[in-house]
């Protein structure tokens, strides 16, 4: 609830929320990391902000998928991995239901666009779906 002022501003300017969802990189405990309860209860609380968690929420990634299918407002984004290493539940999500729901990232400097995007034909996203994941989703809630 430390935050709640933050979000209020972004709900206020129109401006998305970006955070980190998932294990922490640096050695720090990764429980706030966690899509529920943190970004579950954010999003309850703040139906109006649109709320961007990058690095797929890996290794909870299913509760991450669950809180963006639960919250019009909740969005993925796949920075810091490679379209090939993608987990099954997130390729899955994005083949249906949340086909407009995940923004394709890269995480640059550590991995360039060009390397992010390995892999990706691999994933059986259609044209429109895949259209979407590269560009539209994040035009759409960055108001492009």
């Amino acid at each position: 609830r430390r935050y709640y002022p933050l979000y209020a501003a972004c709900v206020e300017l129109g401006v998305p929320f970006c955070t980190q969802v998932g294990h922490t990189g640096p050695m720090r405990p990764s429980e706030t990391g966690r899509p529920i309860p943190y970004i579950d209860q954010v999003a309850l609380d703040f139906p109006e902000l649109a709320i961007v968690c990058g690095h797929i929420g890996y290794p909870w990634t299913e509760e991450m998928v669950a809180v963006a299918r639960k919250h019009e407002n909740v969005f993925i984004d796949t920075s810091a991995y490679t379209a090939a290493r993608y987990p099954a539940a997130l390729v899955e999500f994005m083949r249906a239901h949340g086909r407009h729901k995940v923004l394709f990232g890269s995480n640059y400097p550590m991995i360039a666009p060009a390397k992010a995007l390995d892999g990706i034909e691999a994933l059986g996203l259609d044209e429109a779906t895949q259209a979407a994941f590269l560009s539209g989703n994040a035009a759409r809630v960055f108001a492009l």
